[in-house]
């Protein structure tokens, strides 16, 4: 038999907006009253649907924004930039608001996602992953609030994700080096405790792999996804015994950041061969071009914003998608003529 919140209430001796605070994790019930409902509803195997859960939760068509982690907290990274706008005018276009919140102080007991979530009374929340997420969000991901995730994945009962293919990403990056006949090849990364870089870079160690190209450990060098660790990165590069012909940045920035250092060392900037990611604006206006593996923005700012949507209706309860990158050749990686392989 199917219970219903009524009879939860009923059978512990409460009223139903009390079964939907504790249901929605509101603080302002009592301990023993929390786990005598919660026991019940563990007894009859009752799962509260989002009407349920919609009972105390007055819909306010505004939806919270959070920067996971350090890295993207100051909201200037293109990738993020472009996928945020394209997530803000398709769910604008459905009549939502949208609330940003800080993570200045995430390193403080008191910082509770969940709790400002409900102070807000939002309708759920989007969150851009970055670098050390704050264990606080993924309490709030395994709440009843619905999220959606990008470059995070979140498994909550109310949660989806929507990511590139970074398996594909690099295997892309790697394929391109060997059918244009570099053999000596070199990955940039983002933190070691990165969810996307050590993807890339699992997807990168693969693919070097069954193509037999040489890539020594020292030629694996880690940064924060921005120019200036690029810059440092490629210094390190060239500081080792030998350089490799080919290097694989796992951002744009990154990119640039490692061409700037091969131009101040007073090298040839074409006897290397370099592949960045995301495809951002600038991409195609440095020297020469950089070839990137294109990640469509467009597409996963507009799906992220439906897949929200349909978690804060309840058409869906836990999804997740990821979306195909393109190879996107410029002149950076010795190309004559630019063009995309799909």
């Amino acid at each position: 038999m199917k219970m219903t919140i009524k009879e939860i209430a009923k059978l512990a001796g409460v009223s139903q907006a009390t079964v939907s605070k504790i249901i929605n994790n509101y603080d302002d019930v009592g301990q023993k009253t929390k786990e005598r409902v919660l026991a019940i509803m563990d007894e009859y195997g009752y799962r509260p649907s989002y009407a349920a859960q919609s009972l105390v939760k007055k819909v306010t068509k505004v939806v919270g924004v959070i920067y996971a982690g350090h890295i993207n907290a100051n909201f200037n990274h293109p990738f993020f930039v472009e996928v945020v706008d394209m997530f803000k005018k398709t769910l604008g276009g459905e009549g939502y608001d949208l609330l940003f919140f800080s993570n200045e102080k995430f390193h403080k007991a008191d910082e509770n996602y969940l709790q400002r979530c409900q102070h807000y009374n939002v309708d759920g929340c989007i969150i851009i992953g970055g670098e050390q997420v704050e264990p606080s969000i993924y309490e709030l991901d395994q709440s009843t609030i619905p999220c959606i995730g990008v470059d995070i994945e979140l498994t909550g009962p109310h949660s989806g994700y929507i990511m590139t293919d970074n398996i594909q990403v690099s295997s892309m990056a790697v394929e391109h080096f060997y059918l244009t006949g570099r053999r000596e090849v070199a990955f940039i990364g983002g933190e070691k405790e990165s969810f996307v870089s050590r993807q890339r870079e699992a997807g990168f160690r693969e693919r070097i792999k069954a193509y037999g190209l040489q890539a020594p450990e020292e030629w694996f060098v880690y940064g924060d996804f921005f120019e200036e660790s690029g810059y440092a990165c490629m210094k390190e590069l060239l500081r080792s015994e030998r350089t490799p012909q080919a290097i694989f940045a796992i951002s744009d920035l990154m990119a640039f950041g490692a061409m700037k250092a091969i131009k101040d060392q007073g090298l040839d900037i074409h006897d290397f061969a370099i592949i960045g990611c995301d495809d951002i604006t600038a991409a195609k206006h440095v020297e020469p071009p950089l070839t990137t593996i294109k990640q469509d923005k467009q597409k996963i700012g507009r799906m992220a914003a439906f897949i929200l949507k349909d978690l804060i209706t309840g058409h869906i309860e836990q999804t997740s998608l990821k979306v195909d990158p393109e190879l996107v050749v410029r002149e950076s990686c010795g190309s004559k003529k630019p063009g995309v392989m799909r």
